[in-house]
C-alpha cells in the first residue's frame, strides 16, 4: 500500500532541490529538505509524508532489534515523536534518513532494555510478522518465512547491519550513520553475517523481495498515532498556507 512513497528522500542537492520542486507538487513528491523546512511550520501534510516515506527503513531496523512487530511498532512511533518534536535537532550536515534510522535503533535498544520490552525476544524460533496479503496470493508464504527466519538466526549485531545492508540497500557509509559505527564495523559485520548464512540461502536473500516489510494496518496506525501525539502535546501546529 506504501511502496510508492517509501523510496528514501534526496538530502544532498537540497538547494536545487527547492528551486526546482513544483509548488504545486504534491509532499509525496517533494525532497527531504523541502517537507523538513515546512514540517518545521506546522505543517501537518510534510510531517506525515515523512513519516510514510520512512516507516518501512525504521520498522525494519527495530524490527531488527526486538523481533516482534508490536514492540518494533512501538518504537517506531516513539522515534517518529521524538524527531518531530523537535526538528531543529536535525542538521542537513547528513541524511535525515538515516538520523531517523539511528533514532528508531536507540528507541529500540532502549525498548528491548526497559521495562516496557515486556514479552519482547531477541531471537524467537518463530519471527513474528503477519505475511503479506502479495505474498499469500503468490503463493511464496513459505519461502518469506524460511529467509526471514534465516534473518532473526543471526546475531543482533550482525542483524540490523545486514537487514539496512541488504534488504533496504543502503550504502555501508549511510547504515554507519544509521547505527553509530565506524563504516570497517559495517563492512566487517555484513561479511561475518554472510558467513553464518547458508550459500543458498545468502543466494536467495540477495534477490528477495519485500521481507520484514511493515504491515500497511502497522503503517497507518504509525501515522494515526503519531499526528495525534504530536497535536495532543502541542508539538504540531497546523500551517494554513504551508510555505
Amino acid at each position: 500500500m506504501l511502496e510508492t512513497t517509501l523510496q528514501p528522500g534526496a538530502d544532498a542537492g537540497g538547494a536545487r532541490a527547492r528551486r526546482t520542486a513544483s509548488p504545486s507538487a504534491g509532499p509525496d513528491a517533494l525532497p527531504d529538505l523541502l517537507l523538513i523546512e515546512r514540517a518545521r511550520a506546522g505543517d501537518e501534510r510534510a510531517v506525515e509524508a515523512l513519516i510514510r516515506r520512512y516507516s518501512r527503513r525504521l520498522f525494519r531496523v527495530a524490527f531488527s532489534v526486538l523481533m516482534d512487530e508490536e514492540h518494533a511498532e512501538a518504537a517506531v512511533l516513539e522515534a517518529f515523536l521524538a524527531a518531530f518534536s523537535d526538528l531543529n535537532r536535525y542538521e542537513p550536515t547528513g541524511k535525515f534518513a538515516a538520523w531517523l534510522s539511528r533514532l528508531a535503533f536507540n528507541e529500540a535498544r532502549a525498548l528491548r532494555g526497559g521495562p516496557r520490552a515486556g514479552h519482547a525476544r531477541l531471537a524467537p524460533p518463530e519471527v513474528a510478522l503477519a505475511p503479506a496479503p502479495e505474498a499469500t496470493a503468490g503463493g511464496d508464504t513459505r519461502e518469506r518465512h524460511e529467509l526471514e527466519q534465516a534473518i532473526g538466526s543471526l546475531p543482533e549485531v550482525f542483524r540490523t547491519v545486514y537487514v539496512l545492508r541488504v534488504l533496504e540497500g543502503i550504502s555501508g557509509i549511510e547504515t554507519a550513520a544509521s547505527l553509530g559505527l565506524h563504516e570497517t564495523t559495517v563492512r566487517t559485520r555484513l561479511y561475518r553475517a554472510h558467513r553464518r548464512l547458508a550459500p543458498d540461502t545468502a543466494q536467495r536473500l540477495r534477490v528477495a523481495t519485500g521481507l520484514m516489510e511493515l504491515p500497511a494496518q502497522g503503517a497507518e496506525r504509525i501515522v494515526s498515532r503519531a499526528l495525534t501525539q504530536l497535536h495532543h502535546g502541542s508539538m504540531l501546529a497546523i500551517s494554513a498556507s504551508p510555505p
